[in-house]
């Protein structure tokens, strides 16, 4: 038998089958401190499920087939949409479904942390399965606060942000069970450093509108 038939005798087995939540010493100990017990039981079925083979398989499709950009569509029609692999659907479905997105903004009180102990850990947890699919998790997490500065924004928004609901699909939001938030950026020599930007945002003589000014 030729050498590449034979298994490999010194690699272990993939790492599957085991809660990354109860695994985690430091991350229980994390939680139970800042936040109880409870939240750590509660973080069990998304520690268990992203242990599992299943979900470590669709993280590895979810990066294997990356996004497809459709212009048109088979008619001919322009669209303009992104085509996500099932699996990233997989993964971003079951990401909104545990509240890792906006869910502690509505789901807490003002000032209390709990909430957002919880969603700090199963982001955390859950990363395990795939990290890109966690962009979009995040920014939607982190638009609510900066919407705040806008109270009618805000209110239209952040219901759906901060539904448990996956609603993937370009439609109006009010015909949406849940949206996500992310950024679009045009400048190429701004990436994550914003400040390097030259658009600016002016307000218009409209209410709540804008013109952009600076490059395309």
């Amino acid at each position: 038998m030729s050498s590449h038939n034979r298994a490999s005798a010194n690699q272990p087995p993939p790492l599957a089958g085991h809660n990354v939540v109860t695994s985690d010493l430091a991350l229980v100990e994390a939680v139970t401190r800042h936040a109880g017990a409870d939240v750590v039981d509660d973080l069990m079925a998304l520690g268990e499920m992203a242990g599992t083979a299943e979900a470590r398989e669709h993280g590895r499709l979810a990066n294997r087939h990356e996004p497809e950009l459709a212009t048109y569509d088979r008619y001919g029609n322009r669209i303009d949409e992104v085509i996500f692999h099932p699996s990233w659907h997989w993964l971003m479905e079951r990401a909104v479904g545990h509240g890792l997105q906006a869910a502690p903004w509505v789901q807490q009180a003002e000032g209390a942390t709990t909430a957002h102990v919880r969603r700090a850990a199963g982001f955390m947890a859950w990363s395990h399965t795939d990290p890109s699919h966690g962009c979009p998790i995040s920014m939607t997490y982190a638009a609510v606060p900066a919407l705040r500065a806008d109270e009618t924004l805000a209110k239209e928004w952040t219901p759906a942000l901060a539904a448990t609901a996956y609603d993937p699909g370009i439609r109006p939001v009010a015909q949406k069970r849940g949206a996500l938030a992310g950024m679009g950026m045009t400048e190429k020599q701004g990436g994550s450093d914003v400040r390097a930007n030259v658009t600016r945002a002016r307000p218009s003589s409209v209410e709540g509108e804008y013109t952009l000014h600076g490059h395309k």
